[in-house]
């Protein structure tokens, strides 16, 4: 596969953000293509069944990526709109587009225009904010789309478990493509540096994620006026356990 090199380096010059340039680039895609769909399906179905949304529900996939979730969700009868900054995961998303299943670029600090049967934000897809308050505005603007009777879910990785199992540094080779991994914790982030050669050109990327805890969510959703209802530690819906849960998976309203 050939990449576009030129238009890459372009385009991460644009960018402000580093979760804007990573997102965006096939790389990222590459790099986690070994994501357990299966397991993504069933957590899915679990969670939509503990939910008790109604049949033909609306659900709004927030930071939907290339929208594997959404595809399913629509799939087991609920209309969904994933929306996600990255404008080519999007482009690629519209391609499984239907009556009941639409794709947008949207910033989730913001509100979308709809209200939503459930709100989903899932795979860790928060806390990458330079800004704290951008934190608080993505909870605010979820509350914004949920409707009298709906949920909000975020399904966050679970912080303590994962800095006490941290792999300092590896490699992972994968379409031929060595990726250096460096994972480490400074300034309240969990932090991964990635770097690989391809095709004659040199890259480095950064994944920082805020460091947070329960107890920093339940902040945040008592300033942003939301009431959390329940904590899960796993996509089985398992009971959430700080030492031993991979998962911190929250239901509020």
């Amino acid at each position: 596969m050939r990449f576009p090199f030129t238009w890459e380096m372009n385009m991460l010059k644009d960018k402000t953000t580093w979760y804007a340039s990573w997102f965006d680039t096939p790389f990222y895609h590459i790099l986690y293509k070994d994501r357990d769909y299966v397991e993504a399906e069933t957590f899915m179905s679990s969670l939509t069944n503990y939910l008790n949304l109604p049949e033909h529900g609306k659900i709004l996939d927030l930071a939907c990526g290339k929208g594997r979730h959404s595809v399913y969700l629509n799939s087991i009868g609920y209309h969904v709109t994933g929306v996600d900054l990255s404008e080519n995961s999007i482009k690629h998303a519209k391609e499984f587009e239907n009556e009941t299943l639409n794709f947008n670029v949207h910033n989730m600090c913001k509100p979308y225009k709809e209200q939503f049967d459930a709100v989903f934000n899932l795979f860790t897809s928060f806390g990458y904010f330079d800004k704290d308050e951008d934190n608080l505005n993505t909870i605010k603007a979820i509350k914004a789309n949920l409707n009298e009777t709906g949920f909000g879910v975020i399904d966050f990785m679970n912080t303590e478990f994962i800095i006490d199992n941290l792999v300092p540094e590896d490699i992972k080779t994968v379409e031929g493509i060595d990726f250096h991994q460096k994972r480490y914790v400074k300034d309240g982030h969990i932090i991964k540096d990635i770097s690989f050669t391809t095709q004659g050109g040199d890259f480095k990327f950064q994944e920082r994620v805020r460091a947070f805890t329960l107890n920093d969510f339940k902040t945040l959703f008592e300033d942003a006026g939301v009431y959390l209802l329940d904590v899960f530690g796993d996509f089985k819906l398992n009971k959430f356990d700080k030492k031993t849960s991979p998962r911190l998976i929250m239901i509020f309203k």
